[in-house]
């Protein structure tokens, strides 16, 4: 019996799914030219989404995803619901907003579904809050808080907010550092940490860290976490995979154990140091064949249904958000292979549905185009289906259109064009391009016929609209050209527009966004917006880990027939090197937790703030200790800073210490016993010193020594101390280097004078 006929045949037998699939009509509409292995196919499940941040399979085979905006859409039948099933109230700045969901394992008896939030009120934090849903919809007032995490800062990013229930019944919550990289490893604040609850919102006694941390801290499960945007659970096994986005360097894929510390801020990446988990794997930026920068998307395929071949089973399916990338990890032998690639823009979820299809979750290249696929394997000959419908046109007399098409199926493709239904002689590429457009070209229909050796499709008509006259024109007034801005500041911005027949456009023709750049990805800052000629937005003063960053504002004004203009501008940031020195090279200062070696020079926007640590004390290789004294700015060890313009320095004291030689603890002395009014006190010879100090007392405080010399030798290993009474005597003893500079006191010891 061959595989597909086994397929089929299992299809009918899983009636309860079956029930809930029959009637979906998927679409095969709007996909890009992605490219998978052989026998793959991507096909459209919806569009309209609004800037989508997560999704998830109800158990009854519906698919719920969050926008950003606080909507929880649902897709069922394979039709977006125009009512969304929870609307909130949420904080959406960059990266916040509803982020998170979850359903209880119990779902189909209790009706209990869990999300992840920003609140919109201050203080800003994140929550997470159980619903009860009846149907598509949420049962009014059913809202059941379950846990507020920390106030977040300024900034706006690394929140987090992937859920999911654990083998154990547990619900387990990732969360990001909020951009404040010291969080990640304290264990007074949930941020930068994975945390598992129970589905009421108490805490298991059995979590790593109950015992020794405090109050809602000990739901703590791992720690050392960056932004761990999404993780998985492996179906059978239990195993939990945790993807972490990176600052410069690395992605990582973490293996998920309970208590373990993945080493953000001080490690990135793979990591051999004693206390730290290294990543199963870490794929480096820039590197030819990943050029990634942000892991977004996990997903063990161990689905009950079986629709892949056999050896993809126990695959990691992850996805990047920025190379528009899914790939394949094999856990059993560590090698990731390619898989999809060219994918719509922005994955942030991956799934597996219970039809044993991959699903993802595209944010798509602006607020509305957000999109879910399913990624299908069919080995039989398919014929085209249109993955990329040509779009409608509105263009003024002169401009250039060009429309485009893509199909999917079995290869090799033929293409033709045609206008108004007649072929357009040599229009058989996917793109067809009017270089001038003229009032005859207005509403004119132009639709692709896609071939194969499997058979024949037509994509959907697009209309060209054509307008006798001018685009709008658009300007950015402020910021102007050149501007940089400082962390913490608040950048005001303002426009203009102005069409040639209704004169300047009133603020109902502007729309603004904002997008945040890091070097070759985004993130979402402010999100679209219209009705008013400016704004405003604050720059966090928290460091991003790089200065290849900057903010561009989006100007788009549309006038009374429709055409549009579209202008940006972009404001940098005022950059300075900040150098850590101190008098001693190689002496450990950690900014934000990040270990810095003297001297260092640090690139850094003007106005963030840092936390800088002068470590104390801290041990070198020549057996000095050193000792944290001072700061250039008067600050303490610890402290926070402004990095001000000016390439500034800011400079540690230290002073050296000797350390007691290794074969002398603590210059501990022998304990004697003696018959005499004279104590001979013996150690072990220091091999730097020049010289010794001791004191005896007969009380352990040493608050009035009886005897006191800082004047012995090095090479007198032996001392006499006489007129002794008959007591208990205390003594301790340290050592001088050829500086001059003495080194850190013995622990006390003790002997008694006995005297005849």
């Amino acid at each position: 019996m061959d595989l597909l006929f086994m397929r089929h045949l299992r299809r009918l037998l899983l009636c309860g799914l079956w029930v809930v699939l029959a009637g979906i009509n998927w679409q095969v509409d709007a996909a890009p030219l992605t490219a998978l292995p052989t026998g793959f196919r991507t096909v459209l499940v919806t569009t309209g989404l609004q800037s989508p941040t997560a999704m998830a399979f109800a158990p009854d085979g519906r698919l719920f995803v969050a926008e950003q905006r606080g909507n929880l859409r649902v897709i069922q039948n394979g039709t977006l619901l125009s009512s969304p099933f929870l609307s909130l109230t949420v904080n959406f700045l960059g990266e916040r907003g509803l982020l998170g969901l979850a359903f209880d394992p119990n779902f189909n008896a209790n009706n209990y579904i869990y999300i992840y939030y920003t609140t919109a009120t201050s203080p800003i934090h994140n929550r997470i809050v159980r619903y009860t849903a009846n149907g598509n919809v949420v049962v009014p007032g059913s809202a059941f808080p379950l846990l507020d995490l920390n106030n977040l800062s300024a900034a706006s990013n690394h929140n987090g907010g992937a859920m999911h229930f654990g083998p154990d019944g547990k619900l387990y919550v990732a969360v990001g550092e909020n951009a404040n990289k010291p969080y990640s490893q304290d264990f007074t604040n949930l941020l930068g940490k994975m945390l598992r609850i129970n589905s009421n919102g108490s805490i298991p006694s059995d979590n790593p860290f109950y015992n020794t941390a405090s109050g809602n801290n000990r739901a703590i499960w791992a720690l050392g976490l960056r932004n761990p945007f999404t993780f998985a659970f492996q179906p059978g096994t239990g195993r939990m995979f945790i993807n972490d986005v990176g600052a410069g360097t690395w992605e990582e894929i973490n293996d998920g154990i309970a208590g373990s510390n993945y080493g953000w801020p001080t490690y990135e990446g793979p990591t051999n140091v004693p206390g730290y988990r290294s990543p199963l794997l870490a794929y480096p930026h820039q590197d030819g064949a990943y050029n990634g920068c942000a892991i977004t998307g996990g997903t063990f395929y161990n689905p009950s249904v079986l629709e892949f071949p056999v050896s993809y089973v126990g695959s990691y399916f992850f996805a990047d958000y920025c190379s528009n990338f899914i790939r394949r990890f094999n856990p059993v032998n560590g090698i990731s292979y390619a898989f999809a690639s060219n994918t719509h823009n922005n994955i942030v979820d991956l799934k597996v549905g219970p039809d044993g299809y991959l699903y993802y979750l595209a944010r798509g290249t602006s607020s509305t185009d957000g999109r879910v696929y399913r990624i299908e394997y069919d080995l039989e000959l398919t014929p085209p289906s249109i993955t990329q419908h040509p779009q409608n046109l509105l263009l003024a007399v002169g401009e250039m259109a060009q429309f485009q098409c893509a199909a999917q199926g079995t290869p090799p493709f033929t293409y033709q064009w045609q206008r108004n239904t007649v072929n357009i002689p040599g229009a058989t590429a996917a793109k067809y391009t009017i270089s001038t457009v003229s009032l005859s070209d207005n509403g004119a229909n132009f639709r692709c016929v896609v071939n194969n050796p499997a058979g024949s499709t037509t994509s959907n008509p697009a209309t060209l609209t054509v307008i006798d006259g001018s685009r709008p024109t658009a300007t950015i007034d402020t910021p102007t050209v050149g501007t940089l801005y400082q962390a913490g500041q608040t950048i005001s911005y303002s426009g203009a527009g102005l069409d040639a027949d209704e004169g300047d456009l009133p603020a109902s023709a502007f729309e603004w966004e904002v997008v945040f750049h890091h070097d070759i990805h985004t993130h979402p800052f402010v999100l679209p917006y219209s009705g008013a000629t400016g704004g405003t937005f604050d720059t966090p003063t928290e460091s991003h880990s790089a200065t290849n960053v900057w903010y561009r504002i989006r100007l788009t004004v549309t006038d009374a027939t429709g055409l549009t203009r579209t202008v940006t501008r972009d404001v940098r940031p005022q950059i300075t090197l900040v150098s850590l020195r101190s008098a001693r090279t190689g002496l450990q200062i950690n900014v934000d937790g990040v270990p810095y070696y003297t001297p260092a020079v640090i690139s850094e926007i003007v106005g963030t703030i840092w936390n800088v640590e002068a470590v104390s004390p801290q041990i070198l290789p020549e057996t000095l200790k050193w000792v944290f004294e001072s700061w250039s700015d008067g600050g303490a060890a610890s402290h926070n800073i402004t990095i001000p313009a000016g390439n500034p320095t800011y400079r540690a004291e230290f002073f050296g210490c000797p350390i007691i030689d290794p074969a002398l603890p603590n210059a501990a002395p022998q304990r004697n016993f003696f018959n005499s009014d004279t104590a001979v006190l013996t150690w072990t010879r220091v091999p730097w010193s020049t010289g010794y100090w001791i004191q005896v007392d007969n009380s352990p405080a040493f608050n009035d020594p009886e005897f006191s010399d800082d004047t012995l030798t090095a090479d007198q290993l032996s001392v006499t101390i006489p007129d002794l009474r008959d007591c208990t005597y205390h003594w301790r003893i340290r050592a001088k280097n050829a500086n001059g500079i003495w080194g850190i006191v013995s622990d006390a010891d003790s002997f008694v004078i006995d005297a005849p």
